[in-house]
């Protein structure tokens, strides 16, 4: 047997001349690295261990809240529920004076909650995609910064000032304005006609405009945040390729935020949804039906509920109500439900 071979089978925790058995040194430069402090180990694994059981429980915590919600707006609404007189889902009676004989139902409620939604929602989109796209591609930093703030302060202002503005100021110098689209437009039954005059500026499109202005900060700080994290290489490459700032936009920033994009505004419209105070203001100063035109004045889910605290001292009577508030929660959760749905499946920017 050769020296290279007696070399090969020489052990491999044995250096060359050494006894056989020998184990290589434990100390020096050559030495293994040794394990942690058991106790310190043990007391990070408890740390580990504490923080888990304090998120997992928290996170329980808001489940079991929402759901404790839902189910007392349900425990609360089917007693009334039971001896409604009227269809709750078609029935445009709302008659809840008399608690042995409630009338009530929601269709004109969901009418103009969901109008002024949607015509904040028109308004505000385009806004807020426009405003996040100068603030993350065209503006200069000096510029960026303050101006971001500015629309972040939006969401500061109260809802009863809103209301004000909306109706004591907005609502005027819209009047030329709604009069021109009804009598141009009139043949088109959202701008017929509506159940208030056309020219006092307390209607849906007054409400939309002024909702539209308070979820403007929601979709835009959403927006902004997408656009901002889309990958500097994708842009430097369109670039390179000879695109221009706004090729560089539609191609690339654009579709790698869309998704952000449209769940910041389905956040939007969820809050647009649940908005009592400014509405209240806007739209309660009639009282006949709709005539399902952006002209009709009335109230929204939350808006009634509001308005009829009133009758808050009977089971019954608070029933009526409490139902249609249940309408309205399980409306908000879905739009909520798809806005981080749509979130979660574009990671923000990540498609």
């Amino acid at each position: 047997m050769t020296d290279s071979t007696r070399a090969d089978l020489r052990p491999a925790d044995t250096e060359p001349g050494a006894p056989r058995g020998a184990s290589a040194p434990s100390s020096g430069p050559e030495a293994p690295i040794s394990a942690p402090d058991t106790f310190a180990g043990k007391k990070v694994r408890i740390g580990d261990r504490v923080f888990s059981s304090v998120a997992t429980a928290s996170g329980a915590f808001v489940v079991a809240l929402i759901a404790a919600i839902g189910v007392f707006l349900l425990i609360r609404a089917v007693p009334a529920l039971q001896v409604n007189q009227v269809n709750f889902l078609f029935s445009r009676e709302w008659n809840t004076a008399n608690p042995s004989h409630l009338s009530f139902g929601i269709i004109d409620l969901a009418w103009i909650t969901v109008a002024s939604s949607i015509v904040a929602l028109a308004i505000a989109m385009p806004v807020a995609c426009g405003i996040a796209l100068f603030l993350t591609q065209y503006a200069p930093r000096t510029l960026a910064r303050p101006f971001a703030y500015i629309v972040d302060l939006l969401a500061a202002v109260p809802s009863v000032i809103y209301g004000l503005w909306g109706y004591l100021v907005l609502g005027p110098v819209l009047k030329p304005v709604a009069v021109w689209l009804n009598e141009n437009l009139g043949w088109i039954p959202i701008f017929a006609n509506g159940n208030a005059p056309t020219d006092s500026g307390a209607n849906v499109l007054t409400a939309g405009i002024v909702l539209a202005v308070m979820i403007l900060p929601t979709i835009t700080g959403v927006s902004r945040e997408v656009f901002s994290r889309t990958p500097t290489t994708q842009i430097e490459g369109a670039l390179a390729l000879g695109a221009t700032q706004w090729e560089v936009v539609r191609t690339t920033v654009f579709p790698f935020g869309r998704n952000g994009f449209i769940g910041g505004s389905m956040l939007g419209l969820g809050r647009a949804l649940g908005e009592t105070v400014a509405l209240t203001i806007i739209l309660s100063m009639s009282t006949a039906p709709p005539n399902y035109s952006v002209f009709d004045a009335g109230a929204t889910f939350a808006s009634k509920i509001a308005l009829g605290s009133g009758e808050f001292n009977n089971n019954l009577q608070v029933g009526a109500y409490i139902s249609a508030g249940l309408v309205l929660f399980v409306i908000t959760f879905a739009v909520n439900a798809i806005a981080r749905w749509i979130e979660s499946t574009s990671g923000k920017g990540k498609a």
